[in-house]
């Protein structure tokens, strides 16, 4: 059975004795709720490392008054046995309590990559993942660590703030994985009823849609409106934003002129979906 530590203390001693034994280690850090995408992260990690931590906590201080944390599913005892099953060596799960001691006052904020994009439809939502994970990556203190490139501003709001605080981690972006129909594989997914599964692949749709266009030479502004109005008609309740951004600072492009990323964030139902692709020039 893959243990399970709930404790910064007894996660550094097992880290320790690892390190000591000359071994390399590999973080994933998750909320849980765990699908084969996540799982990717872990085969990514053994590829790489002698040992994989992956941990499970649902931050608080990343969601926004109006959002889904009480909500969001929790299911440790499945994603355990997941874990187990694809090779990890340790479930880090601390509590809210251990994670945030009484008298914690201190905030990360990473400036330029937070901005836009979801740092504009969930205020303060960076500032929180920048915090744990940079407790996690401390408490941890792994070789290398590895995110999903689904959440592609959060994978460069960290690469930032891991370069700025000097920690001594290797972060890798692993590739998005799909379901067989295009939708990206994610752990809001199981908000969608059957119907709006069935309109959910819409939006790997406009993204390639979009980016076959921009690849033939096309302005940006109304290849992405059209994308916009193709994910509306689609069924969509609404398009928080579809844009092109630099892929390494996530600045605006109105033309595809460098590697860049399409990037979109829309909601159906009860869920926010959000979704990238890499586009380069032709």
């Amino acid at each position: 059975m893959v243990p399970i530590l709930r404790s910064v203390a007894s996660l550094r001693v097992q880290v320790a004795q690892w390190r000591k034994a000359g071994l390399r280690v590999a973080f994933v850090p998750t909320m849980g709720a765990l699908h084969e995408g996540h799982l990717s992260l872990v085969k990514a990690g053994l590829a790489e490392a002698d040992r994989v931590v992956v941990s499970i906590f649902v931050n608080p201080t990343q969601f926004g008054p109006n959002e889904d944390f009480a909500a969001y599913p929790r299911t440790e005892e499945a994603d355990v046995a997941k874990l187990e099953g694809a090779g990890a060596h340790a479930v880090y799960a601390p509590s809210v309590e251990e994670m945030y001691p009484a008298g914690a006052a201190t905030t990360v904020h990473v400036a330029g990559v937070s901005d836009g994009l979801c740092g504009t439809f969930r205020p303060g939502h960076f500032d929180g993942v920048a915090t744990v994970v940079s407790k996690l990556l401390n408490q941890a203190q792994p070789e290398i660590a590895l995110f999903g490139e689904k959440d592609f501003q959060q994978l460069q709001v960290i690469r930032r703030l891991v370069k700025d605080l000097d920690i001594p981690v290797a972060v890798r972006g692993v590739p998005t994985l799909r379901e067989a129909d295009g939708l990206a594989m994610s752990s809001r997914n199981a908000y969608l009823s059957p119907e709006e599964r069935a309109t959910a692949p819409a939006l790997h749709r406009a993204l390639s849609e979009a980016a076959a266009k921009l690849q033939a030479g096309a302005e940006a502004d109304p290849v992405l409106q059209d994308g916009i109005a193709a994910i509306l008609a689609a069924g969509f309740g609404s398009v928080d934003y579809l844009e092109l951004r630099a892929a390494e600072d996530l600045l605006p492009l109105a033309r595809l002129d460098r590697p860049a990323r399409l990037i979109v964030a829309a909601r159906l139902g009860r869920a926010r979906l959000i979704d990238n692709i890499p586009v380069n020039p032709a």
